[in-house]
Order: C-alpha cells, then sequence, then structure tokens
C-alpha cells in the first residue's frame, strides 16, 4: 500500500513544470547623471587673455548696463491684455522656483507652541524657456504621464545672475533668445500647459500663497566615502567578547549554496551625500 502511494506521487510530482518564476526584490538604485538636449557645458577655464585694463573697465560697463536694462525689465504678463481666469484643479502642476537655504528660525503658534522653520531665500528667477509637449522629449527611462488628458510640458528657470565672462559661449547662447545674462543654476520643470508661463517672467515668493503644501527638493550635505554604520546606520559587531578589529565592518554580503553572489542593491561603504 505504502508503495504504492510512492509510486502515485513521484508520477504527480514528475508532471509538475514551472512555466514563469518572477522574482521581485527592491534595492537601491543610484541616480544616473543624463544632462537633458538643451544643457550646454558651463564652466570654462580661465586663462589670462591680455586684455587691457580700459577694455576690461569697458567690459564691466557693458555688463552693468545689461543688468540694469534686465532689472528695469517688465514682466511680460502685464502686457497681455486681456486673459481669461483658468481655475486650479487637483491634476494642474505649476512651475517652481530655486531657492537657496539661508538657515533656520523658530516661530510660535498662537497656543504658544514652538515650531521650528527653514528660511529659502528666492534669488532672481526668471523663466528661460518652455517647450510645449509636442516637442519635449524626456529621457528613456522617465515616462511622461498624463495629468488628466494634458501632457507635461517642459520650462526652464535660472536664478542668480553671474558674470558672462567666466561661463561658456554656448551656456550664454541659452539665454541670449531671451535678452538675459546668464544664471548660475538651471532647473527645469514640468508644467501642464494651462500654467505655462511666457520667456522672462520673473518669479518671487509671491507665487505660492500663504497655507500652500511645496515639495522641496534639494541636494544633501557631501559626507565623502563612509561605512556602514553612518551611511545605514548599521549596528556594527560587539565591543569585546572575541571580536577582533570588525567592530564597525558590515559583516557577511553575500549568501550560500546556490545563490552564493553578492545581491545587488547590498548596503556596503561608499559615497554619502551630494545627491
Amino acid at each position: 500500500m505504502a508503495s504504492s502511494n510512492l509510486k502515485l506521487l513521484c508520477t504527480l510530482l514528475s508532471r509538475i513544470r514551472v512555466e514563469n518564476v518572477t522574482i521581485k526584490r527592491n534595492f537601491y538604485q543610484p541616480p544616473k547623471y543624463r544632462p537633458p538636449h538643451w544643457y550646454m557645458p558651463k564652466e570654462r577655464v580661465l586663462t589670462d587673455d591680455m586684455v587691457t585694463q580700459d577694455n576690461k573697465d569697458f567690459i564691466d560697463e557693458v555688463r552693468q548696463d545689461k543688468l540694469n536694462l534686465q532689472a528695469a525689465m517688465e514682466s511680460p504678463l502685464s502686457k497681455i491684455e486681456s486673459q481669461e481666469t483658468l481655475q486650479w484643479d487637483p491634476t494642474t502642476r505649476r512651475v517652481g522656483l530655486i531657492a537657496r537655504k539661508i538657515g533656520n528660525y523658530p516661530l510660535w503658534t498662537k497656543t504658544g507652541k514652538k515650531v521650528q522653520t527653514t528660511l529659502l531665500q528666492v534669488v532672481d528667477n526668471h523663466v528661460i524657456k518652455y517647450i510645449p509637449p509636442e516637442e519635449y522629449t524626456p529621457a528613456k527611462d522617465f515616462k511622461l504621464k498624463k495629468v488628466g488628458k494634458y501632457k507635461l510640458g517642459c520650462m526652464l528657470v535660472g536664478s542668480e545672475t553671474i558674470d558672462p565672462t567666466t561661463v561658456t559661449k554656448d551656456y550664454c547662447g541659452i539665454f541670449t533668445s531671451v535678452g538675459m545674462l546668464p544664471k548660475r543654476h538651471l532647473c527645469r520643470f514640468h508644467v501642464s500647459p494651462s500654467a505655462q508661463l511666457p520667456t522672462g517672467t520673473p518669479l518671487f515668493a509671491t507665487h505660492f500663497r500663504v497655507g500652500d503644501y511645496l515639495d522641496i527638493r534639494a541636494k544633501t550635505i557631501d559626507r565623502g566615502f563612509q561605512g556602514v554604520m553612518k551611511r545605514w546606520g548599521f549596528k556594527g559587531m560587539p565591543a569585546s567578547h572575541g571580536v577582533t578589529k570588525t567592530h564597525r565592518r558590515p559583516g557577511n554580503i553575500g549568501a550560500g549554496g546556490e545563490k552564493a553572489r553578492v545581491w545587488p542593491g547590498t548596503k556596503m561603504p561608499g559615497h554619502m551625500g551630494n545627491r
């Protein structure tokens, strides 16, 4: 009886086939640096151009004149005579701003509760260019999602005017069509076609209203090469009881048997911050 049951079980197991095996694992993927098509190299090698002092003074005068014209430039929105007021809805995505963190400051509510806040300074923000959804081609790994029934366009925003003699000619060409001096920082935002702004529009902190919720994104502090205890928060090995020279080491990083390898995304020492 037992032998017949064993034979029946063997025949059933021999008929089992594995068609498809899906292995899901979440591991850390470092961001890839893929500059967009409109990006130009900004830094240049500073050399002695053998320019006389009179020519340097003339260049400074021309730069100051352009800076004054840029400061006196009116917003293109003021030239629009009549425009229908568009109502905001949850599918609308507006342009953002480029700000600089200048410190922290405590505030108190009416009930006396203390709240720590971060001070962000919006310096010299202007709309440089708008790319409609029909002409905008994002990176290959970025799936352009639809917001409602509209696709998203791309809007370039620059901040902090700098000396044009310190950057390359190609980088200055991005701002030539707008009639502005080059910016220190250049960022792109995905916006809805209904929220587009004309080029040259200045952006201030009043772009947002009191009580709005904002999504802030910035680079972390560059910590350099760090171990697993500081980078990933590992507990570490015991301080005594036979542990020698491995107090701050990660320990085992692989597995045994058929999967004897280091899995992608394993937390190990490496560069920390500046991301």
